[in-house]
């Protein structure tokens, strides 16, 4: 068969909705054991923010890249050259019949204390089953899954409509710079980008391994942090003054500390309650297959908001997290100051909610100061190619299990990247219990099962394979 013949002939499977088939098949067992051994060798690059040091994290993905001849680019290192910083790019190529799917990751960890380990954060041990280091949730697992799985099609000959990119970007724990920068200095390398994946779901599993649902991040809040001052007189502490800041910061905040913002649905979490209704009963299920309806009655509403990330995904939110005055008791300060951790709905006005803010806070001596601006706001489709690829892929592993969209109430890149045009996706090819995450993400002896790493990259794969 001539290559056109061939080409033709993958075309046409694919518009009949079959995945396309690889020449050669992969040995997964092989392959989970080269995915161990490579996430090991990732986490001993220690890519601790700050500084990053990111440009070694590029260059391992590079010499990984180049022994498999997939054409790859270390970009931005004039850019990060005061933190040893860099963005990574590499692109699988396809016939290019159809836009191309972005995979990006996280080259940075938090800090790890090391006295608090039961091993080296930075040594990738392998134990009980387990990889053990800084990253191997957080989110070195997904880049190496990402990298595996794209290598496992190059190897296997599996023909692609769609080109794969593979995107490591730097300083993500610290200010989202790297990925500000990769959309601000090499849009042309996403033109073409329809899809992108990345971090921003978590998978329902229970201790056994058993699933409840899978999750594609299609939302998250938007970040508008606030700092909040009020001038005074300074003088000593033993003459009390109306010339005192803190008690007019005080009761502002307390003003705001009591403001019940209202409850609104976005189309995503309006699906999630619905998709998840169905593990519930009586009143419950009833409240949560239509919670628009639910929030207007009080006892349902209760219950609801009692949850706090269900409270947080249906309002926009406030946590006063930062608290200053006088840095001595007997010592009246000249200000006081308060930070707010704000996270607003992806279709909240701000300058709107802003004007709000101030009239609850009920004094104009209050000065409002914005620390962080809001990214794009983010709520993506879920009718396309990709999710439905993702629905397939996970119930072939887990026969009439849902595919939902819970709302994610931190940050991540995807609005960066979203502001092209791109549909962005949070999507966790693991099987990690929420405990097991929570613990390890950001804690000590963040973890995962070897098991998890060959499961993610053959579900990976086929979500790849399924949206050619």
């Amino acid at each position: 068969m001539t290559r056109r013949s061939s080409l033709a002939l993958a075309l046409s499977l694919v518009a009949l909705g079959q995945p396309l088939a690889a020449q050669q098949p992969v040995d997964w067992a092989k392959l989970k054991e080269e995915t161990t051994q490579v996430l090991a060798d990732y986490i001993r690059v220690n890519t601790t923010n700050p500084p990053g040091n990111e440009l070694d994290a590029a260059m391992f993905l590079k010499r990984i890249c180049d022994r498999e001849g997939i054409e790859n680019q270390v970009l931005d290192t004039v850019a990060f050259r005061a933190r040893h910083g860099a963005n990574f790019y590499a692109r699988l190529r396809g016939d290019g019949s159809k836009k191309a799917i972005a995979l990006v990751h996280h080259m940075d960890v938090v800090p790890a204390a090391p006295a608090f380990w039961s091993v080296d954060p930075f040594a990738g041990t392998i134990k009980d089953g387990y990889l053990y280091g800084r990253g191997s949730i957080d989110m070195k697992d997904q880049g190496i899954a990402h990298l595996m799985a794209m290598i496992a099609i190059k190897r296997s000959g599996l023909p692609l409509t769609r080109d794969i990119v593979f995107i490591g970007n730097a300083d993500e724990e610290l200010n989202s710079s790297g990925g500000l920068e990769f959309v601000k200095s090499h849009a042309d390398l996403l033109k073409d980008v329809e899809f992108l994946m990345t971090e921003g779901a978590d998978n329902q599993v229970d201790a056994s391994g058993k699933v409840a649902w899978y999750s594609v991040g299609v939302a998250e809040k938007r970040t508008f942090w606030q700092k909040l001052s009020v001038k005074g007189t300074p003088s000593h502490g033993s003459r009390p003054t109306k010339l005192n800041p803190v008690p007019k910061l005080v009761a502002a905040l307390d003003r705001i500390a009591k403001w019940e913002t209202p409850l609104h649905v976005t189309p995503g979490v309006d699906k999630y309650f619905r998709d998840i209704s169905v593990t519930y009963a009586g009143d419950q299920r009833r409240w949560l297959s239509n919670v628009k309806v639910a929030v207007k009655n009080a006892r349902a509403r209760e219950w609801i908001t009692s949850n706090v990330y269900w409270n947080s995904i249906l309002r926009n939110s406030i946590s006063l997290t930062a608290l200053q005055g006088s840095n001595k008791t007997n010592v009246i300060p000249p200000e006081a100051t308060a930070e707010l951790d704000i996270r607003l709905l992806p279709d909240t006005d701000v300058p709107t909610f802003l004007a709000e803010l101030k009239k609850v806070a009920g004094d104009t001596a209050v000065h409002f100061e914005t620390l962080l601006q809001p990214k794009t706001p983010l709520e993506s489709p879920i009718d396309t190619d990709l999710f439905r690829a993702i629905e397939r892929a996970a119930r072939e592993r887990d026969p009439g299990v849902m595919v939902t969209t819970p709302m994610l109430t931190a940050a991540t890149d995807r609005p960066t990247y979203r502001r092209l045009g791109i549909v962005t996706y949070g999507f966790d090819p693991f099987k990690v219990p929420p405990a097991e995450s929570q613990r390890g993400m950001h804690g000590n002896d963040e973890r995962i099962s070897l098991e998890n790493l060959g499961f993610g990259v053959r579900f990976l794969y086929d979500v790849l394979r399924y949206a050619q």
